[in-house]
Parts: structure tokens; C-alpha cells; sequence
């Protein structure tokens, strides 16, 4: 494989289409503007992973990121689930400040999500958890999220353990580490790519109960 250089990596560059945003077409909240963004993505051959999303936390006043799923949209947040004793899981803990990225780049779009994260009630994620399939729940149990790994070997031999606990068809119980998160929004942004750079970013921002709506230079 052949190495690229600088320049050529300068010179990297796509012309984005003639689609827009309109203010006269979009919500008048970001949770409509995003369940039809959404469902354009999950239709679209080309997105892979629609509900994936880039999760940002600090730690020690350092950012750092990594990708999770969606998995419900109320009118409370964006909720995910995760080890709440995982990295992201301290630093939410630390500072529940946190932003959500989700990159639909086939469509040349994407939405920046700023807002807090709180835990979900043990009952709702109880809930979900029952619904995942049995090789995901023994994974739960199996995986010390974030901590060092002697060799994947270990990490095999302790999935079999709890395989062998929890057998397949039987009802495999919620760790107590493993449950959901829902980030409640201050800030919901939704960027168009458009040609010569001019590109559309819409910004509902939370405001006296309600969202105002802004347009930003690109």
C-alpha cells in the first residue's frame, strides 16, 4: 500500500450538493427535524449504522471519544446504553457534560448534540436489556469494559463461564455495572454540506422552556 503525502492529503476535497435546509421546511423542534433526518438515514444503502453516534466526555478536562449506539429518542433525549463502569461511564460520572456527533456522511449531512447525561431508571434498563440477544447479555457479564486485558483468551474463557452460568434460552439477569444513559439536549445542530463550502447549519438552541432556532455561517 502505498503511503499518501501531504499533498495529496491537502488536495482531498468533494463538491457537496445543491440540497438545502429551508426554515421554512424544517421543525420547529430538533426532535421532529431529527426522527426525519433519521429515517432518511436508516433508508439510505449507503449509511451504515444509521443510530451510530461519536460520544464525547471529558476526562481530567480532556475530551476523548468513541462510537455508540442510539437506541431510543423521546422527547427526554438520546439514550444509549453502556458498562457504567467503562471509561465513558466514570467520566460521565466526573462531569455528565457530554456531546453526541452523527456522522451521515453519504448524505452529506450530520447533527451536533450538546447536553447532559443522567442514568436511566433501573426498570427501563431492565427492560432493554431482556431484549438483547443472549451472545450480547453474556457479553455484559463477560467484559470489564476499559480495563486492561491480559489476552483475548481470558476474555473468551470468561464468556464460556458465563455461558455456562447463564445456558442459552434461560433468563439472563442485568449486571449491576451495565445499564442506559438518556442525554437531555441544550443545543441541537443540523449541518447540510452545500456547494462552494456555503453549507446550511441550522442550531436549535433550549431557551425558556422551548427552542429558538438560529442559522450559522458555515
Amino acid at each position: 500500500m502505498t503511503e499518501l503525502d501531504r499533498a495529496t492529503i491537502a488536495a482531498m476535497r468533494r463538491s457537496y450538493g445543491e440540497e438545502g435546509m429551508k426554515e421554512s421546511e424544517i421543525a420547529s423542534e430538533p426532535f421532529g427535524q431529527f426522527h426525519r433526518w433519521l429515517s432518511e438515514a436508516a433508508t439510505n444503502i449507503l449509511v451504515v449504522e444509521a443510530n451510530a453516534m461519536v460520544l464525547s466526555t471529558l476526562s481530567n478536562g480532556a475530551p476523548t471519544s468513541r462510537t455508540v449506539l442510539l437506541k431510543d429518542l423521546s422527547p427526554a433525549g438520546f439514550t444509549f446504553f453502556t458498562n457504567y463502569e467503562s471509561g465513558k461511564g466514570k467520566q460521565i460520572a466526573g462531569n455528565p457534560a457530554v456531546s453526541l456527533l452523527f456522522p451521515w456522511y453519504p448524505m452529506e449531512r450530520q447533527v451536533i448534540v450538546l447536553g447532559t447525561a443522567t442514568k436511566l431508571p433501573l426498570a427501563e434498563s431492565e427492560e432493554y436489556f431482556a431484549t438483547r440477544p443472549w451472545g450480547s447479555q453474556i457479553g455484559a457479564w463477560a467484559s470489564s469494559q476499559s480495563a486492561e486485558l491480559e489476552s483475548r483468551e481470558v476474555l473468551e474463557n470468561r464468556f464460556d463461564e458465563f455461558a455456562t452460568l447463564y445456558p442459552k434460552g434461560t433468563a439472563v439477569p442485568k449486571p449491576e455495572h451495565w445499564g442506559g444513559y438518556v442525554v437531555t439536549p441544550t443545543s441541537v445542530e443540523f449541518w447540510q454540506g452545500r456547494h462552494s463550502r456555503l453549507h446550511d447549519r441550522i442550531r436549535y438552541l433550549q431557551k425558556n422552556g422551548g427552542w429558538e432556532v438560529l442559522r450559522l455561517y458555515p
